[in-house]
């Protein structure tokens, strides 16, 4: 009877011994995974925080495609923007992602993905990095200034400009550009418009050296083509005056390559917006 007994008081040692075990496992399962979380969360943070206040070393990397990689925009005075990210440097980083991001920025530990968005409708988003493959444990947003086209722009008009016919600029918007014959033959000059201003703002465009006055025409689209009324007459250059009949016209001036895709020629993908970025990680 002792010996059946002993045996059951060992089955249930067995089984005790055996939950206790489990739990402990599973207890250090559950402390490893939180200690990666936690180690996955501080390095996303911190790569994440360097490259939106960051330009990059040089600060025009993207354009070479060596050296440091940063996202911050570089301002017209020099000054690096905080919490910002170029459309440029964003495209130069998702084309070497595995290289400088994946083994130089994170050493090869974590797969990541970055996704800008745009808070305009008019604006697709913009995705970039690896396709998910492992079970996502980490999300971060920041709130970023993005800049699409905005390289391209000559002239922004709710910036104060230069004008030629004596338009006062609280009623007026004046801005003005030097061209010469040869830029038009690789470049094509338009007047972008904000959709709200659409029939709304009329427009003159002459030169320095204007044989007849021109009359306003009206905008009948937000996206007005230049290269046609430009006059060089027998110069090889010319100075364009734009002159718009709002004290703070929501449009601006650009000059873009002649394979630009047209779907783009946007108000909104040449000035300065308010955007989602969001850095996905996983192991």
């Amino acid at each position: 009877m002792r010996v059946i007994e002993i045996g059951i008081i060992l089955v249930i040692l067995l089984v005790i011994f055996g939950v206790i075990l489990t739990s402990v496992e599973n207890t250090s399962e559950k402390v490893i995974s939180e200690v990666e979380a936690n180690n996955m969360e501080k390095l996303v943070s911190e790569v994440v925080d360097n490259l939106i206040n960051n330009p990059g070393v040089p600060d025009n990397w993207n354009e070479y495609g060596k050296g440091t990689p940063g996202l911050a925009i570089v301002n017209d005075g020099g000054k690096t923007v905080p919490n910002s990210v170029s459309y440029a440097k964003l495209t130069a980083l998702g084309n070497d992602y595995k290289k400088l991001v994946y083994e130089r920025l994170l050493s090869s530990k974590v797969h990541t993905s970055i996704e800008l968005i745009p808070q305009e409708s008019s604006i697709s988003s913009v995705k970039i990095g690896e396709n998910k493959i492992g079970e996502e444990i980490f999300s971060l947003t920041r709130i970023v200034k993005c800049d699409f086209y905005k390289s391209y722009v000559l002239k922004d008009f709710q910036n104060e400009g230069k004008c030629n016919k004596h338009h006062p600029q609280d009623e007026y918007s004046c801005n003005y550009f030097k061209i010469f014959k040869g830029n038009v033959k690789k470049s094509d000059y338009y007047l972008l418009i904000d959709d709200s201003a659409t029939y709304d703002l009329k427009y003159i465009v002459d030169t320095t050296r204007v044989v007849k006055a021109k009359p306003w025409k009206t905008s009948i689209s937000d996206t007005i083509y230049l290269n046609n009324e430009i006059e060089f007459y027998d110069d090889t250059s010319a100075i364009v005056f734009v002159h718009l009949d709002n004290p703070d016209a929501k449009a601006v001036l650009v000059s873009v390559p002649k394979n630009f895709n047209k779907e783009f020629l946007n108000y909104d993908y040449f000035r300065t917006n308010e955007c989602q970025l969001i850095f996905k990680a996983w192991y």
